[in-house]
């Protein structure tokens, strides 16, 4: 749902896609092929949050901050199912994992990678390519040009699915049984074991 909020109302480009179930509200500026999955709270009541384009925050991730704040979430960030950024901007084309914390003031620098369930504490600054793990956090060493691109490669999954949850995610009864020709779908990605398993 998208909420009007204290006169402010979020702005979210057509080609993203705001899941029915999230809530958006207030001093939201959404940009171009960005996916808000469902249960996710993006809450500009006390200041602004920008998503510039491509960014994805997954199923029941918070982003809010401390009053007078604003911060921005920079192109291709990619925001891992269950996160918080409280009042932390995140740096172009990073990653931040699963349940992680990024508390006020952070910065995660570009096309860093925050590890899942790492709790990076207010005014941490990550430099650019950091690979950063731990509670607290500790960055443990450089993101190598492979792993950059096995993570530009999965935001770019979530930069399509705009397009395919408006082309065909719709509300509908269940089926009842399994029906004989259900195929698999297709193995389009794969871990970052797998993907530098020799």
């Amino acid at each position: 749902m998208i909420y009007a909020f204290n006169g402010y109302t979020p702005v979210v480009h057509e080609s993203s896609f705001v899941h029915p179930l999230a809530a958006v509200t207030g001093n939201v500026i959404i940009g171009k092929n960005c996916y808000i999955g469902p249960g996710a709270a993006i809450r500009g009541d006390w200041g602004q949050i920008i998503l510039e384009d491509g960014v994805n925050v997954q199923e029941n991730c918070t982003v809010h901050m401390f009053p007078g704040k604003s911060i921005v979430l920079k192109e291709s960030a990619h925001v891992g199912h269950g996160a918080i950024i409280h009042g932390a901007n995140l740096g172009r084309n990073c990653l931040i994992g699963m349940n992680s914390v990024i508390m006020d003031d952070a910065e995660v620098g570009d096309e860093s990678i925050i590890g899942a369930m790492c709790f990076v504490s207010s005014e941490m600054q990550i430099p650019p390519r950091s690979l950063v793990v731990g509670n607290p956090a500790k960055i443990v060493k450089q993101v190598s040009d492979d792993m950059i691109t096995w993570k530009t490669k999965g935001t770019q999954l979530y930069q399509q699915l705009p397009k395919e949850c408006h082309d065909t995610l719709n509300a509908v009864e269940p089926l009842r049984e399994v029906p004989n020709d259900m195929k698999v779908q297709d193995d389009v990605y794969k871990t970052l074991r797998e993907t530098f398993k020799k």
